[in-house]
C-alpha cells in the first residue's frame, strides 16, 4: 500500500470548506424569502421554486456527475463544480428578476451536485482505512454548524444590509469562498493519474434522472399545491422507473460495459441498507429543523437570528460527539450507529416533554439540553455510517457510490419535510395561538421519534466488517 499524502489533512480542509458552502446554502435562503418575495415582487409559487430548484436540480446530478468524476477524473470535477457554484452564486446575487435568480438556483444546485460526490470520494481514495473514520467525522461537525449558521449568517447579513443590497449578500458572500477553495483545491488535492476510459452510461443516467424526478418534485411541490393526483402517480411511478434503471445496469453488467451506478454496489446487501439509513437519518434531521424554524419565527415571534441562536446547543453536541466519535475509526461501528439513534430518540422525547409544558412563551434556555442530546446522537451516528456505507466500494467507483449515497439523502431530506411539514400544519391547522403551535409541535416530534427508532432498527441489520480479519483495499491519490 503506498504512503498516505502528506497534504491530506489540508486537502480535507478545502473539501469541507466547499462542503459547508454548498449545505449553508440551503438554509440560507430560508431566512431571506420574506426580503425576496418584496424586493423582486414575487409570487408565493415562484418564492417556492427559488428553493425547490435547488433541491430537485441538485438531486438530478448527484448520481451522474458522481459517476462522471470517476471517469474523468475526480479533482477535475471538484474544482469545475467549485468554480461553477461560485459564478451561479454571483448570478443569484445579481438577479434583476424572480425569473433569472430561479434559473441561477437551478444552475447553482447542478454545479453542487458536480462538486459534492467528489468531496466523499476524495476523502475515501486519499485517507487510509485507519483514518476515515475521523475524516468522516468532520462532515458531521460540518453538517450541524451550516445547519444553524445557515439562519445565524442569513439573518446577520439582512439585518445589516450591506451597501443597501438586502438580502443579495447571502449569494455574494460565496465569491471569495469558492475563489479560496479553487485556487487551494488545484493547489492541494492530488493530480489524477490516468484512468481506463469508459463510455458514460446514458442510458443509466436517463432512467436514474427519471426515478430521482418522480419522487423529489411530488415531495418538494405536493403540500403546497395540496397533493393533487398527479404527485400520487409520480410517486407510483417511481417505483417501475427504479427496477428498470436496476434491470439495465443489470444488462450492461452481462455485457461487460460500464454502468452507472456498478451491480456490485446494487446487489450489496450492506450498501443498500446504509443507503436506507442515510435516506431514515436526513428523513429526520432537515424536517425537524424545517419544524423548529417555524414554531420559533411565526408561533412564538423570535426573529431569524434568535432563532439560529436558539438552536446553537444542536451543533455543539454534533460538533463534540463527531469528534470523540471519529477517534474510534471503524471500531465499534455497529454499536455507535445504533446508539447514536437512541440517543437522538432520548433528545426528542425529553423535547417533546418541555414543549409539553409550554403556555404563552418558550424560553431557549428550555431548549439546550434536548437540542445538546439531539446533536450528541447525530455526531455519534454520522462518521461511522459514511465509514461503513463506503467501506464496500471499491476506490475505481467511490464517486458513484458517494453520489448514491447523497442522492438518496436528498430523497429523504425532502421527503422529511413532507411528511414533519404535512404533520406539523394538519395538527396546526390554520390555528395562530402559541398552544395551537405547541400542540402542532408535539405532534411533529412523534414523527421525529419514530424515523430515529427505524434507523436504530436498520443498524442492527447492518453486518459491518471487522469482526474478522482482512486486508484493506489499496489507497490510491485519486480515480
Amino acid at each position: 500500500m503506498g504512503e498516505p499524502d502528506p497534504r491530506r489533512w489540508l486537502t480535507l480542509a478545502v473539501l469541507l470548506l466547499a462542503g459547508f458552502m454548498n449545505l449553508i446554502d440551503v438554509t440560507i435562503v430560508n431566512v431571506a424569502i420574506p426580503s425576496l418575495r418584496d424586493d423582486l415582487a414575487a409570487s408565493s409559487a415562484e418564492i417556492e421554486w427559488v428553493v425547490a430548484a435547488y433541491i430537485v436540480a441538485f438531486a438530478l446530478g448527484l448520481l451522474p456527475f458522481g459517476r462522471l468524476g470517476d471517469v474523468v477524473g475526480r479533482k477535475l470535477m471538484f474544482l469545475l463544480g467549485v468554480a461553477g457554484f461560485t459564478v451561479a452564486s454571483m448570478l443569484c446575487g445579481v438577479s434583476p428578476t424572480i425569473d433569472v435568480l430561479v434559473v441561477a438556483r437551478a444552475l447553482q444546485g447542478l454545479t453542487g451536485a458536480m462538486m459534492m460526490p467528489q468531496v466523499l470520494a476524495l476523502v475515501q481514495v486519499t485517507f487510509p482505512p485507519q483514518e476515515r473514520g475521523f475524516a468522516f467525522s468532520f462532515f458531521g461537525v460540518t453538517a450541524g454548524l451550516a445547519s444553524v449558521a445557515g439562519p445565524l449568517a442569513g439573518g446577520a447579513l439582512i439585518s445589516a444590509d450591506l451597501y443597501d443590497l438586502a438580502w443579495r449578500p447571502i449569494f455574494l458572500v460565496n465569491l471569495p469562498v469558492g475563489l479560496f477553495a479553487v485556487i487551494a483545491g488545484w493547489r492541494l488535492i492530488p493530480r489524477a493519474e490516468p484512468g481506463k476510459r469508459q463510455v458514460i452510461d446514458a442510458g443509466g443516467v436517463l432512467l436514474a434522472a427519471a426515478t430521482v424526478f418522480a419522487v423529489i418534485i411530488p415531495l418538494v411541490e405536493g403540500r403546497e399545491l395540496g397533493w393533487p393526483l398527479w404527485c400520487f402517480a409520480l410517486l407510483v411511478a417511481a417505483l417501475p422507473l427504479a427496477v428498470g434503471f436496476v434491470f439495465w445496469e443489470r444488462h450492461r453488467a452481462r455485457r461487460g460495459a460500464s454502468q452507472l451506478l456498478p451491480i456490485s454496489l446494487i446487489s450489496n446487501r450492506n450498501f443498500l441498507v446504509g443507503l436506507a439509513m442515510a435516506s431514515t437519518l436526513f428523513a429526520g434531521i432537515p424536517g425537524f429543523f424545517f419544524v423548529v424554524a417555524m414554531v420559533l419565527q411565526v408561533g412564538f415571534h423570535y426573529s431569524p437570528l434568535e432563532s439560529g441562536l436558539a438552536t446553537v446547543p444542536f451543533p455543539v453536541g454534533v460538533f463534540i460527539a463527531s469528534i470523540v466519535s471519529g477517534r474510534f475509526g471503524s471500531r465499534m461501528a455497529r454499536a455507535r450507529l445504533m446508539t447514536g439513534p437512541l440517543i437522538l430518540t432520548a433528545g426528542m422525547v425529553t423535547l417533546y416533554l418541555v414543549v409539553g409544558r409550554i403556555a404563552d412563551s418558550i424560553s431557549a434556555t428550555s431548549l439546550i439540553l434536548p437540542l445538546f442530546l439531539s446533536g450528541l446522537g447525530l455526531g455519534i451516528t454520522i462518521a461511522p455510517l459514511f465509514t461503513t456505507i463506503l467501506t464496500v466500494v471499491e476506490p475505481r467507483d467511490a464517486g458513484s457510490g458517494s453520489g448514491a449515497l447523497q442522492s438518496f439523502q436528498q430523497i429523504g431530506g425532502a421527503l422529511g419535510v413532507a411528511l414533519a411539514g404535512e404533520i406539523f400544519f394538519s395538527t396546526l391547522a390554520g390555528s395562530t395561538t402559541a398552544s395551537g403551535y405547541r400542540d402542532a409541535f408535539t405532534a411533529a416530534l412523534i414523527y421525529q421519534v419514530a424515523i430515529f427508532l427505524t434507523l436504530a432498527f436498520l443498524a442492527s441489520r447492518l453486518k459491518v466488517p471487522g469482526t474478522r480479519r482482512h486486508t484493506p483495499a489499496p489507497v490510491v491519490a485519486e480515480g
